[in-house]
């Protein structure tokens, strides 16, 4: 059996004749097109949903009814593309209580009680965001929210989605006790005498996630079109969405009832990959919807001390993290997923977890015929010198989410130690060696803005304010290398490059208009720039 890939599915989808005449022209702009052979213009013309013409706005044809956008010098660029969000996960926390930002125990039980109490009894209070960084680092416990929910299940994630808390009506549901066994790739976290504390981290979770009610198909399809049009007001016209393939329904849905605001390259849990198999990849989709990538999720996160490193933790000398998922398991769906055309992405942040992941693909390339295979390390945080040219050597494309750098650069040396540090979030060594950047946000996580992601990937400023020169200031890239990386890059790492990722002739007609030219501006002052324009398909679907 013979398999398309994307690239030349898409470049016979977007062959077109000569010029016609042009639905929306953008003029008097300074345009950044990504194009190396040609940066920069003075406007952009599309037709329909297709690009065609770039620069020379006085010799653009009009069709009747054209709408002609006068940009005032403004910089439009390429539609961002968010290499790395689950939307719907996403759209469901932006309707549920809100824990970030949360700085107390207090503020916290505060906030779940003034949202359980507009809820009827019984209904699940899901939702989260919380950081412990932000209240000095103790873990929440069901014993915060126990008194102000006794009527209703709760399941609160946190940021980096690698902990839940439950309150004791969730671990009565879940016929979690003391007695409970440990689970393999995740931690009951449990009291001094044994009995749990209501928090899980990594797999742990599992047993809450099957029992938890099911989002209504109503609610998902609202939760969904709630997240597009934050992803669209951050200037996000396209997505790599983590989510399952049940969230295809809602994408499709979306689309028949012209609601769909965001392109979207679908990714699945490679192992569940029997779900999945007899679904034919000979077409992997359109230019609006389109699948082929497959997820293995092998560590965690730094700030739940999942991430696994070589060495333990410098805060915590009795851990280094764990594998979430045995590298056999990820090696073996992974190889024949490969094989039947599909794409791979792991999940690695710990120095460890990278250098299996690149060894699982060292291993793939010794087997397989594949000639293009776009291997992809998710998150990549902490990566040892040596292991950065292997991934070059492979061409893995690191599909990095920089808010994370400025986010948890606050207290990460302190967690991995100083040498460990210098090659955290190493955009600079990684750019340096030919590996190609794809940017996120790993939204709901982090902010679903390319702009904040900008900044941080430039100043690398911590939020806190203690590093005004960046923390690993020898890892900072230009702003132009970012915004490749929110555009170009995450084109390629979805196989999109013909169709997307530069203003050019003949792709889509995704763009954005930002009211600062931060390729310009002083690096501290891009976090002041907006979005004031959106457009997806030729259509603004935000304007400011």
């Amino acid at each position: 059996m013979t398999f398309l890939r994307p690239a030349i599915f898409l470049a016979a989808a977007l062959a077109l004749s000569a010029q016609p005449a042009a639905t929306l022209l953008i003029k008097n702009a300074r345009v950044w097109t990504g194009d190396p052979k040609a940066p920069w213009a003075d406007s952009v013309a599309c037709t329909g949903d297709i690009i065609t013409q770039v620069g020379n706005a006085a010799n653009a044809k009009l069709a009747e009814g054209a709408t002609v956008i006068d940009a005032k010098g403004r910089l439009v660029t390429p539609g961002f593309i968010d290499a790395h969000v689950n939307v719907l996960e996403s759209g469901i926390r932006l309707r549920s209580v809100q824990l970030g930002g949360v700085k107390s125990r207090q503020e916290f039980a505060d906030r779940v009680a003034k949202f359980a109490a507009g809820r009827p009894a019984g209904e699940w209070i899901v939702g989260g965001g919380w950081d412990p960084s932000s209240w000095g680092g103790e873990l929440p416990t069901r014993e915060w929210i126990d008194k102000v929910t006794p009527n209703h299940p709760v399941w609160l994630a946190s940021a980096d989605g690698q902990m839940s808390l439950a309150n004791g009506v969730t671990l009565s549901k879940a016929k979690l006790t003391r007695e409970t066994p440990a689970v393999n790739g995740g931690k009951i976290v449990r009291d001094a005498k044994g009995e749990p504390t209501g928090l899980l981290m990594g797999n742990a979770m599992e047993v809450v996630d099957k029992i938890k009610s099911p989002v209504s198909d109503t609610e998902g399809y609202a939760s969904m079109v709630a997240a597009m049009k934050e992803l669209n007001r951050h200037g996000v016209t396209s997505v790599h969405n983590m989510g399952s393939m049940a969230d295809m329904d809602l994408f499709n849905q979306a689309r028949e009832n012209g609601t769909l605001t965001v392109r979207v390259y679908s990714a699945h849990p490679v192992l569940k990959w029997q779900n999945i198999s007899a679904i034919s990849l000979d077409t992997f989709g359109d230019r609006w919807i389109r699948w082929g990538l497959m997820r293995g999720e092998l560590d965690g996160t730094l700030i739940s001390r999942t991430a696994a490193f070589e060495q333990p933790y410098a805060d915590a000398p009795g851990e280094q993290g764990y594998f979430a998922t045995s590298p056999h398991d990820i090696h073996n769906r992974a190889y024949v997923a490969d094989w039947r055309g599909a794409f791979i992405a792991i999940r690695a942040t710990g120095d460890r977890g990278v250098r299996t992941a690149i060894g699982i693909y060292e291993k793939m390339l010794q087997v397989s015929n594949i000639k293009d295979h776009r291997f992809r390390i998710e998150s990549a945080q902490h990566v040892r010198t040596e292991d950065i040219p292997r991934m070059a050597k492979i061409r893995a494309i690191a599909s990095m989410q920089p808010y994370k750098l400025i986010d948890e650069g606050r207290w990460a040396e302190a967690r991995v130690g100083p040498e460990r540090a210098k090659n955290s979030w190493a955009f600079r060594s990684l750019l340096d060696a030919g590996v190609v950047l794809a940017f996120g946000s790993d939204w709901s996580y982090a902010p679903p803005s390319p702009l904040m992601g900008i900044y941080a990937a430039v100043t690398r400023r911590t939020l806190d304010g203690k590093h005004p020169n960046g923390w690993i200031p020898e890892q900072k890239i230009t702003a132009e290398e970012a915004l490749r990386a929110y555009t170009y890059g995450g084109a390629w790492a979805a196989v999109d490059e013909v169709a997307k990722g530069t203003v050019s002739v003949n792709k889509v007609a995704d763009l954005v208009m930002i009211d600062q030219e931060i390729t310009k501006i002083a690096p501290e002052k891009i976090r002041e720039a907006s979005v004031v324009l959106t457009v997806v398909g030729g259509k603004p679907v935000y304007q400011k």
